[in-house]
């Protein structure tokens, strides 16, 4: 038998290497190497091999093959089975990725409480005990579910457990907790997360079971463990949000049988997470009347409208380098509206603060949003409120142009069903398809020029001041 090895494995991009690097040389990453041991492959056996002992797979064409129609499963929570692409594929292996605390558990456990009765569902637990996973039922109202909990790290043994169950769905809490023996090196290493989750897998694709597997996030906030891991598995859910506040947003970052466009929209309460039928409403809840800065947009989410407040502020410093914030906007983004507001419009950004806040923890990533940002920042450097019932949607060019959008027509029905009466849209997108929605006023902008016009409109209007 072959001696065990030590090799440096690189947590982002699995790169193996003799010796410790700074810097990856594969994906450039910096201090990710970590040290590791691991058994050859002639010691390891049949077990490293991705089929079983004595199987032989060869190739046919596409003419010979059956179609395979998926079967998925209600988890009877709504807002998950949107994000899922209209419920749980059964054989597929999904990874669900957050913060500690921000409620993937309780997901989870509520996903048992709804289904135990007509699936087979076994939970694996490798961070909780029995006791703690029965209190969480019990304050969940789920105490009672018809659910088969294991509490085991030894994913060898978890396996041999999923064999003599034959269960539908296996929920495993955390991937990062589990090792097998095969490999010398800790819990939650790269080899480790990389061989426990591929026996999970194997059982999905082997058996047709759906198996859920709960992941860590590193402090940068992406997927801890190996890159490989999320190109392993079918579908890649992100659970956002701020443990602070009580909404939580689940999306899709991988789905193979899906979109990637959909979000979900819980809310957490004592009982747990309730879904958010609408998110829109949630998303405009206290927002303020007759303040500069705050702009209502319209983004699309998939196939689902959801009106949300960016604000901005946009305040005078004495330090010669002013700051700048972003949160639920790309950073770079916003740097590239001040410099074309700065350059088109004459605006001086260069010696104020900005701050860049989307209210609710919703990130958004949309060009569309582009023309309400500006918007904002245009509101709260000239100290003019926008009008409290528009909605604004545009994407902006390096030339100062508003760029027609999709779902323009769509965006304007959910503004009025909220209550907007007004929908500030480019003028070249209502040119070529005209938008005809009743109780909506429609402001057509054509470029950021635009913007200092309806700020001095509505000046005019409420204050009787010129704006310059």
């Amino acid at each position: 038998m072959k001696s065990p090895k030590e090799v440096y494995v690189c947590s982002e991009c699995d790169f193996q290497s003799p010796k410790w690097y700074g810097q990856c040389p594969s994906c450039n990453a910096w201090n990710t190497f970590q040290k590791e041991t691991y058994q050859p492959m002639a010691a390891a056996g049949s077990a490293k091999i991705g089929r079983r002992p004595g199987t032989r797979e060869k190739a046919v064409p596409f003419s010979q093959m059956e179609s395979v129609d998926c079967h998925r499963m209600q988890t009877g929570i709504g807002e998950l089975d949107r994000v899922l692409g209209g419920g749980l594929v059964l054989g597929s292996a999904v990874l669900l990725a957050g913060e500690p605390g921000i409620g993937k558990s309780t997901l989870l456990m509520q996903l048992c409480g709804r289904t135990g009765r007509e699936y087979k569902i076994l939970y694996i637990s490798g961070e909780e005990s029995r006791g703690q996973l029965k209190l969480r039922a019990k304050r969940l109202g789920v105490e009672d579910a018809d659910v088969l909990v294991l509490t085991e790290t030894d994913a060898d043994a978890a396996v041999a457990e999923y064999d003599r169950i034959s269960p539908d769905v296996v929920i495993v809490d955390s991937i990062q907790t589990m090792v097998c023996s095969e490999s010398a090196s800790s819990a939650g290493s790269t080899t480790q997360v990389r061989e426990c989750a591929s026996r999970f897998i194997r059982c999905a694709k082997a058996d047709g079971a759906a198996v859920i597997m709960v992941g860590h996030v590193n402090k940068e906030g992406g997927i801890a463990g190996p890159k490989v891991l999320e190109h392993m598995v079918d579908a890649v859910l992100s659970f956002e949000g701020e443990r602070s506040q009580s909404y939580r947003i689940v999306r899709a970052v991988k789905n193979r049988y899906g979109s990637t466009n959909e979000i979900g929209v819980f809310e957490m309460t004592d009982a747990g997470l309730t879904e958010v039928d609408n998110p829109s409403e949630m998303l405009l809840t206290g927002r303020p009347e007759g303040v500069s800065g705050s702009c209502a947009v319209c983004t699309m989410e998939g196939t689902r409208p959801i009106i949300v407040e960016i604000q901005a502020l946009v305040t005078p410093t004495s330090y010669p380098a002013p700051k700048r914030v972003a949160d639920g906007i790309d950073y770079n983004r916003m740097c590239l509206l001040l410099a074309v507001l700065e350059k088109r419009l004459g605006l001086r950004f260069s010696t104020s603060d900005v701050y860049l806040n989307v209210v609710g923890g919703l990130r958004i990533d949309e060009p569309a949003a582009d023309a309400a940002i500006a918007l904002a920042l245009c509101s709260s450097i000239k100290d003019v409120p926008i009008p409290h019932d528009m909605i604004v949607a545009g994407e902006v060019g390096l030339s100062g142009e508003v760029r027609a959008v999709s779902f323009a027509k769509e965006r304007a029905r959910e503004a009025v069903r909220i209550g907007f009466t007004q929908a500030a849209l480019p003028k070249r997108g209502l040119a070529r398809r005209p938008v005809d929605v009743e109780g909506c006023k429609l402001y057509p902008i054509a470029g950021v020029y635009d913007f200092l016009v309806l700020l001095s409109k509505t000046a005019k209007e409420e204050t009787g001041r010129i704006i310059k």
